[in-house]
């Protein structure tokens, strides 16, 4: 789910003006004027000493010790004829292993969030020749073999690969149609849930394909008109998996390419569970599979000799709870002998090494605090590099941990947001930093820490913010009913006056595991609060219960089969803070949220008129039934299992409490929260004789972009 605010919203709110230099919402939308720049499609070399950045349509090749540039390895010029002036997408080639070879994608698709289908074509660095990788419709996920002579990619919904010395092409299954079976992709609920789009792996020796295939006769299938400009509208289906409804029957293959034979590897636990990944562990024959029951509260590790076809499982998690497979890590070390696992079982979220027998060798990391991503191992020197919270969940800083247990050591200095990609061999990294303050700065380091390079500081952004007035945020803490501390920000008109009244909006997402109370650069939607600020309101923003970064009990305990009200009720004593403020006007306190965040401002309107007066929900899940399998059981379990909690925390159950003003918005060609819970919501306020206000986006997605 996303949630971001866009141009029409400010129509729902008063205008005034109180700077000189003031913010308008066209330089937030239209003109771009306070647009970050980025460092495009950074790419580590494997000789641990390069790297490659985009730029003005070429690939260039830096040296890691000066960052300077030191080849220009591709050019969208020298492709001019080849590709009739089609848009070349450089911000996702691929680097073959060996150096010589790239995948270039034309005239790139989106498909859903995160997948795409695009022409691709080969690049040989040492012929210049360019070469369509094959014909037909377009290709998703064409991925180099390890030893960079085979391409593996899907198309059409069946898995293919080639061999790139004599251009020989293989088709790997033929049964792959729409809407019904796809092999090396995963389907819609994958996608979004999982973070799963490219379903295949190549084997370490290049031999082997590892890769799933997705049965969807079973799945019930969801039709979205699309509007269009025609005479007639078009419907678009395709499988979404409701809760409490079927899901995909999902089965894990193996393809050798020497014997051009598919092994399937039968796991022998019914259709009723979820594969969130595979990987290859070290050594040419051995797979490991992810498996998680369908209430995912149990994640086992399975690893299988796919030429023996022996099955054990080296790793057994299951939580009172859930495991959301998206937070978790599996690093396989090189040495075969070990890998490190993530668990919340100590109430936090650490790391932990183990033997490959699944026997505990050390907990690496401990305390109140979570580790929230892992940027590898240095076995050589017996480090594991991580980015965590030990400084407060507000914030983000990198560490590394000794494998022998030994305590943590900090590398990354100053409050704010850290995150690190390190090059092979942990002698270079590439840091990104922002805080509250801050605009993105990005940098080149030695793995001890000095500065080699700066690769964009954004500047210019930083002096254009300065001119604008931008406010910085004044971060807090207050107590819920229940006694516990929740985090908040909030950002006050320029010459605040604590004598005065001010109206409030606040900003709510508050989905499991989300955060907005962080001490980072906010990009877009922060933009649009410093224009409300300049209008005279105080915006505020609070992380409730169920908000990740502070261990498990905030994050699951009190949200668990019961999603919804224990938010909507921390939202609603932070609106009551801000009411008994000296300064808040207590007759002028709205909400707005997008998706979870459209949920939550929807439930505070209708549970708490006497607190809230206003509120907008923009894509909102409106009945816990109408959303996906894998994220609504996740929390919620089946609505056969929990009806009282599909019930208690759906906003169609609470219309007749709606006194205030509701802007009620949706895209109706969103294919993740359907615009279908809009409608019911819509007649079920219709029906309780309530005024509300509506605004459909013909044929926009979740993100409402454009």
């Amino acid at each position: 789910m996303t949630r971001w605010p866009f141009l029409f919203l400010a129509a729902f709110l008063a205008y005034t003006s109180l700077s000189a230099q003031q913010i308008t919402l066209s330089d937030i939308f239209e003109h771009g004027t306070f647009r970050q720049q980025f460092v495009w499609g950074i790419q580590h070399l494997p000789d641990g000493e390069h790297y490659t950045t985009v730029s003005n349509g070429a690939i260039l090749k830096h040296a890691y010790a000066s960052g300077v540039v030191v080849d220009t390895l591709f050019h969208t010029r020298w492709a001019k004829a080849t590709l009739e002036g089609r848009s070349v997408s450089l911000h996702s080639y691929t680097l073959g292993p060996d150096g010589n070879k790239m995948l270039i994608p034309v005239d790139r698709e989106g498909i859903y969030r995160y997948s795409s289908k695009a022409q691709y074509y080969i690049y040989y660095r040492d012929s210049k020749k360019l070469e369509k990788l094959t014909e037909g419709n377009k290709q998703m996920y064409p991925t180099f073999s390890p030893d960079g002579q085979k391409v593996a990619w899907v198309q059409d919904n069946n898995h293919f690969f080639m061999d790139l010395a004599n251009g020989k092409q293989t088709q790997i299954t033929r049964d792959g149609r729409w809407n019904y079976v796809i092999n090396g992709a995963s389907d819609w609920v994958y996608e979004e849930e999982l973070k799963l789009t490219r379903a295949f792996e190549w084997s370490p020796d290049s031999r082997m394909i590892a890769f799933l295939r997705f049965d969807e006769g079973r799945v019930r299938q969801f039709n979205m008109t699309m509007f269009g400009t025609g005479l007639y509208p078009e419907d678009y289906t395709f499988k979404y998996p409701k809760a409490g409804e079927d899901n995909a029957i999902v089965s894990v293959h193996v393809y050798q390419t020497d014997r051009k034979r598919i092994r399937d590897l039968r796991l022998n636990t019914g259709d009723d569970q979820y594969f969130p990944r595979i990987q290859w562990a070290p050594g040419a024959n051995n797979l490991i599979v992810w498996r998680m029951n369908r209430h995912q509260s149990k994640l086992e590790l399975l690893h299988i000799e796919v030429m023996r076809n022996r099955q054990r499982t080296i790793y057994t998690e299951e939580n009172p709870y859930n495991i959301d497979a998206n937070d978790r890590f599996v690093l396989f070390l090189k040495n075969g002998e070990q890998f490190i696992c993530s668990s919340e079982k100590d109430g936090f979220h650490h790391l932990y090494l183990f033997d490959m027998r699944g026997r505990q060798q050390q907990q690496l990391t401990k305390g109140k605090w979570e580790v929230t991503a892992i940027y590898g191992v240095d076995e050589e020197n017996g480090y594991v590099y991580y980015q965590g919270t030990q400084a407060g969940p507000l914030e983000r800083h990198v560490y590394r941990a000794k494998l022998d247990g030994s305590a943590p050591e900090q590398i990354s200095q100053g409050p704010g947001w850290h995150d690190y990609d390190y090059a092979p061999g942990f002698r270079y990294v590439i840091r990104t930093y922002s805080s509250d303050k801050t605009p993105p700065l990005y940098s080149l380091h030695t793995g001890t820490g000095q500065l080699v390079r700066t690769l964009e500081d954004n500047s210019k952004l930083a002096s254009t913010a300065r001119e604008f007035g931008m406010r910085n945020k004044e971060f807090f803490s207050l107590k819920n009913r229940h006694g516990d501390d929740m985090n908040g920000w909030m950002i006050k008109p320029a010459g605040f006056d604590a004598a005065k009244e001010y109206p409030v909006l606040m900003f709510v997402y508050g989905g499991p595991g989300s955060q907005t109370v962080m001490n980072k650069w906010g990009g877009r939607n922060e933009n649009w609060f410093q224009y409300l600020a300049q209008q005279g309101y105080v915006v505020v923003s609070v992380d409730n219960r169920g908000t990740g970064g502070q261990g498990q009990d905030f994050h699951k305990k009190h949200t668990y089969m019961n999603l919804g009200l224990p938010e909507a009720e921390d939202q609603i004593d932070a609106g009551r803070w801000i009411a008994s403020q000296a300064w808040a006007d207590s007759a002028r306190i709205g909400i707005f949220g997008w998706s979870y965040g459209g949920t939550m401002s929807s439930l505070c309107l209708f549970l708490a008129p006497e607190v809230f007066r206003m509120a907008i929900a923009v894509a909102p899940v409106t009945h816990w039934k109408f959303y996906d399998t894998i994220y609504t059981e996740r929390y919620m379990r089946t609505p056969q299992e929990n009806p009282e909690g599909y019930e208690s925390g759906s906003p169609i159950n609470y219309v007749n409490g709606l006194r205030g003003k509701y802007l009620l918005v949706h895209g109706t060609g969103d294919d993740n929260v359907h615009v279908q819970n809009t409608m019911v919501l819509s007649n079920a306020l219709i029906e309780a004789g309530k005024s509300f206000n509506q605004f459909l986006y013909p044929d926009k997605a979740h993100g409402i972009s454009g």
